[in-house]
């Protein structure tokens, strides 16, 4: 059975992976299924600089197939915020209910194509031999007029998607992994890793 370690200990992120990679010939283990207890920096200043920081710090520990993501919310209005600090907005420890409370009050004014905004989910592989993967995917939509749905997790109650009729958070879990920015990213790094022939 192949293994392969995710380095996140986001519950919301390892159900979405578990269940895009469920594969009875793999085995996909959270940092603390894997035993790997660390508080990994993301001082990266890109999605991609921070996912690779967690692959690589992960990595160096286990040399077993690691992969890993960073994720977060930008809003055009906002200048691209929250961006690579969507975590971290507000305090770590400040509930997204908050969190997204927060960008509606800020953005009650603001209307129209003015509300663009999407979901970017940047993933890094690393190869047991070192090799180094990146990957990237969005899910564009609007910012929502408030708070709606009860699925997923983070600012998904708050990203509206057009084209569907409601947000994030009120797409099923299968809906989402086939358009969801992680889904795109995901499934074009498990492409990559097959051309390798890992």
């Amino acid at each position: 059975m192949k293994k392969i370690i995710f380095a996140s200990n986001n519950q919301g992120k390892i159900r979405e992976v578990k269940d895009m990679l469920a594969d009875p010939d793999v085995e996909v283990l959270s940092m603390k299924e894997a035993g790997i207890d660390m508080d990994i920096e993301e001082n990266g200043t890109t999605f991609q600089q921070n996912a690779l920081i967690k692959a690589r710090a992960v990595y160096n520990v286990t040399h077993e197939l690691t992969i890993a993501d960073d994720s977060g919310l930008e809003i055009d209005w906002m200048n691209g915020e929250p961006g690579v600090y969507s975590a971290r907005f507000m305090g770590h420890d400040t509930s997204y209910d908050i969190k997204n409370a927060a960008i509606l009050e800020k953005m009650k004014n603001v209307r129209g194509a003015d509300r663009s905004a999407r979901f970017v989910c940047a993933m890094a592989a690393i190869l047991p031999d070192g090799r180094e993967i990146t990957t990237r995917g969005t899910m564009e939509g609007v910012i929502a007029d408030r708070i709606e749905g009860s699925n997923g997790f983070g600012y998904d109650p708050i990203l509206y998607l057009p084209e569907f009729g409601k947000t994030s958070a009120q797409l099923t879990e299968d809906e989402k992994n086939r358009i969801s920015h992680r889904g795109k990213a995901l499934r074009e790094l498990v492409r990559e890793l097959r051309l390798l022939c890992v």
